[in-house]
């Protein structure tokens, strides 16, 4: 893949606490704008990402008005086509904001005729697949290729398979379904990722070989593997006993492994051998309370944490 020398520039819709602008860190990309409406997720990048400016609300955003980037990412949210939700679909209210983010890459490459954004990186749940009996999963490849192409067209299909691409002379669209826990996470997550490459025919190359990505190296990926921990026999796991409510049906140990967090779920994933540290006892002796293998209870206006160790020798 070709690609211009200098450094790459990403912007960042519906960002969260800055999960693709910190991807995009490690891999030697440069993050400069990002949109975000959740206050807390908000003072989170201002701490961690100085750099980076906030322009808030997708639908009060034109994206002729915003810096021209090379990579605009966005995880668009997925409520309304999640298999834990009420499964209203793609034009629902929350994950129908996936069309604003459309509106505004095409108003981006018609200020900049074109050239800005190169690249399209977009993330949502596996229900997606299913929602709409497959519909919307359709509606989704086929609004990203009319970005560049008004006159695209894609075929519906029964089952979607968890990886594809699709092909033209000037443009590429590829998705893939990952795992969080074969990166680095101790956690079940399945999410499909979608690449665009709006000048080229490498969206294929970029998602399913690493080694075809810009700026690839063995050196540049210890960065990711860093951040996301090492254990002597895996990628980096908790290495502790999680129980993990199913709905109130039953209860599931799994070594090493928290499951995602779902609406009938009555309790949170519970991680066995932690430690815990109370804030409340900053307050008078000005440090933080520890103790191994207990989480203090929860107390207005503290917030405990439980914290899983892993090996590091």
């Amino acid at each position: 893949m070709q690609v211009d020398k200098k450094e790459l520039i990403l912007g960042s819709l519906f960002d969260g606490s800055g999960g693709f602008p910190l991807g995009g860190i490690l891999a030697g990309i440069k993050p400069v704008f990002s949109s975000e409406i959740e206050p807390l997720p908000i003072r989170v990048t201002e701490k961690r990402l100085p750099q980076v400016k906030h322009y808030g609300d997708v639908n009060k955003l034109n994206g002729a008005d915003l810096p021209p980037v090379d990579i605009i990412t966005g995880g668009f949210p997925c409520t309304d086509v999640s298999i834990a939700g009420k499964r209203e679909g793609l034009y629902a209210q929350r994950t129908g904001l996936f069309f604003q983010f459309v509106r505004i890459v095409k108003e981006m490459r018609c200020k900049s005729n074109g050239k800005y954004p190169k690249y399209l990186v977009a993330e949502n749940v596996t229900g997606l697949f299913s929602s709409a009996k497959g519909e919307d999963f359709r509606t989704v490849l086929e609004e990203i290729c009319k970005i560049k192409d008004s006159e695209v067209h894609i075929p519906g299909l029964a089952k979607w398979e968890n990886a594809g691409e699709i092909l033209r002379d000037n443009f590429s669209v590829a998705w893939r379904v990952f795992d969080s826990q074969y990166w680095g996470v101790p956690q079940r997550r399945k999410r499909i990722y979608f690449v665009a490459d709006f000048d080229g025919t490498s969206a294929g190359k970029i998602l399913f070989e690493s080694e075809g990505l810009s700026r690839y190296s063995a050196e540049s990926f210890k960065s990711w593997q860093a951040a996301a921990g090492s254990a002597p026999k895996g990628t980096g796991t908790a290495g502790k006993i999680c129980l993990n409510d199913q709905g109130g049906n039953r209860m599931d140990i799994t070594d090493e492994m928290t499951s995602t967090l779902r609406a009938e779920a009555h309790h949170p994933p519970m991680v066995m051998e932690s430690a815990g540290f109370c804030t409340e006892h900053s307050a008078k002796s000005r440090s933080i309370g520890y103790e191994e293998e207990m989480s203090p209870t929860l107390r207005a206006g503290v917030v405990p944490a439980a914290l899983c160790f892993e090996n590091h020798s």
